[in-house]
C-alpha cells in the first residue's frame, strides 16, 4: 500500500527492560512472543504466533500465548486489535494509527490518522478510553 506508514519499531531490549521494571519474569516463551512481535510486524493472531513458534518450543501452549499477549497488552507494550468479531489480532506498535484490512488477502496495513482537529460535540461529558479507526477493502496488490 502506498501511502502505507513506517513506524520505528520498538527495540526488543527496550521491551524487556519495560518487562523487567514491571516486575515480570523474563521466562522463554514470553520473551520468544514478544521477539515474534518485533521481528514479524503482521498483525498476527494467537494462532499464527503459536503455530511459528510450537517447533522450536515444543511445550508451547496456545494458553501460554494468550496469557502472555494479556499481560503485553495490560502493561501497555502490545495493542490488540479487535478487526473482525472472532479473532484478536496483536500490534506491536501502540501509537494511535488506522488498520486497512485486505477482504481477499487479510494483510492488516498501518496507516496514519489524525483526530486532533476532530470535536464530537455528541460525545461532551463521555471518557474516552479507546479510539480506532478500521477500514476495510482491497489492496492494490490485490486489485
Amino acid at each position: 500500500m502506498a501511502n502505507e506508514i513506517k513506524y520505528t519499531m520498538p527495540l526488543l531490549e527496550d521491551l524487556t527492560a519495560i518487562l523487567q521494571e514491571r516486575g515480570l519474569s523474563l521466562s522463554y516463551q514470553r520473551l520468544k512472543v514478544l521477539e515474534y512481535l518485533v521481528s514479524h510486524h503482521c498483525h498476527p493472531s494467537v494462532e499464527q504466533i503459536y503455530l511459528s513458534l510450537v517447533e522450536e518450543i515444543p511445550t508451547l501452549s496456545k494458553a501460554t500465548v494468550y496469557n502472555t499477549l494479556k499481560t503485553l497488552v495490560e502493561i501497555g507494550i502490545v495493542k490488540e486489535l479487535q478487526i473482525e468479531n472472532n479473532e484478536a489480532r496483536y500490534d506491536i506498535i501502540t501509537d494511535f494509527h488506522g488498520h486497512f484490512k485486505c477482504e481477499r488477502c487479510g494483510k492488516i496495513y498501518n496507516f496514519e490518522v489524525e483526530l486532533n482537529d476532530t470535536h464530537f460535540s455528541s460525545l461532551n461529558n463521555f471518557l474516552i478510553k479507546q479510539q480506532d479507526v478500521y477500514f476495510k477493502g482491497v489492496c492494490p496488490d490485490c486489485l
